[in-house]
This record gives C-alpha cells, structure tokens and sequence, in this order.
C-alpha cells in the first residue's frame, strides 16, 4: 500500500499564509531551500483540491513577480506528477503533468493508496486534508514551522475544524537556525 503524506507549512500561531507576506514569509534560507530539494518525498505525486490547484497553477502565469527561488519551486512543481481531486474543474487542465479525478476525495485517495503503485503528499488543500485525516487515511504528518506569528493578518487557519489527534514524533529538525520541522505518525483521537 502507498504512503499519503499530509506536508503543512505554518506560521507559530497555526496559519498557512499572511496578508502582505512574501512566500514562506521571506524567511526560506539555503538549507532549508536545499532540504526541500533532497527530500523523498520530491518523489510523491502531489494530491491537491480544486482551490489549491487554481492558486498553484495560476504562479506560472505571475513569474515575472517572483523571485528566483520561487520560479525554481514553481517550475519543480510543474515537473511534479500531480492529481487533483475535483468535481469543480474541468478537463483538460492547462498545468502539465496533472492528473483529475472526480468524485468524494476520501474515496478516490482510498483507491489510490490500495492500488499502491505511487505515494503521495498534499500539498495546500486545507479541507481536503482534514477529511482524509479523519478517515484514517494520513500516514505521516509533516509541519514546517516558520518563526513568525500573524495574529493580524494570517489567514487559513489549518487545523480549524480538524478531529482530535494525537501524534506520535517520527522526526525533528532545525533547518537555518530557524525553520522547525517535523514529522508524526498521526491517530485521530479517540482511536476507532
């Protein structure tokens, strides 16, 4: 059976992005940059939503906005083998590499990870995420946590209406002095 790694990154204070803050809040240093680009998980296809692929797949046609290493995640994410779970949009899909699926997300991510034939990682997809959590269906959990708190202008809390969860650390690293992550196995609480 594949793997679904569920991959956040996130302010202190639990959000996804700030109003006004660059990409991964200007604070993306060489070794953080340089993990990014050595992970395993660079091999997993990424599993989003409609949402996530609409604002993701939109970055190409904004390059001239972005700095260098934001083109380069850009463009290593179009290279990526991508499946978007959607019922909304419609084929064919402009971004290379993107496969679409219909139907309930639960089941069809079910589907995919009893064929086994690749693993996965999300990407965004904050509903998406918190269903599949809650069906069991998360392997890992990974949180990049960046130093800075946007109590005043955050937005896309992440675990807001998320199920109880109790984690279980698999792995810890400080990555450029300031860049926490980590990884646990997760069990939605209490267990079934």
């Amino acid at each position: 059976m594949s793997e679904l790694v569920v991959d956040f990154i996130t302010t202190l204070d639990g959000y996804a992005s700030g109003e006004g803050w660059p990409g991964w809040w200007g604070l993306e240093g060489p070794e953080y940059l340089r993990w990014l680009g050595t992970q395993p998980e660079r091999h997993h296809t990424i599993l989003m939503g409609a949402t996530t692929y609409r604002v993701m797949s939109g970055f190409t046609e904004v390059r001239d906005e972005l700095g260098a290493d934001e083109n380069e995640s850009v463009d290593g994410l179009a290279r990526a083998d991508k499946v978007v779970v959607s019922n909304t949009l419609e084929e064919p899909l402009t971004w290379p590499n993107t496969e679409l699926i219909r139907g309930d997300a639960v089941e069809a991510v079910r589907r995919l990870k009893a064929k086994g034939d690749r693993s996965f990682r999300t990407i965004g997809s904050l509903s998406m995420c918190r269903s599949l959590l809650r069906a069991g269906l998360v392997d890992r959990f990974r949180v990049g946590i960046f130093p800075v708190i946007t109590g005043a202008t955050g937005s896309e809390r992440i675990y807001d209406g998320y199920p109880d969860v109790a984690l279980e650390m698999t792995d810890s690293r400080l990555l450029d002095g300031r860049i926490q992550v980590v990884e646990y196995a997760p069990t939605v609480y209490p267990p079934a």
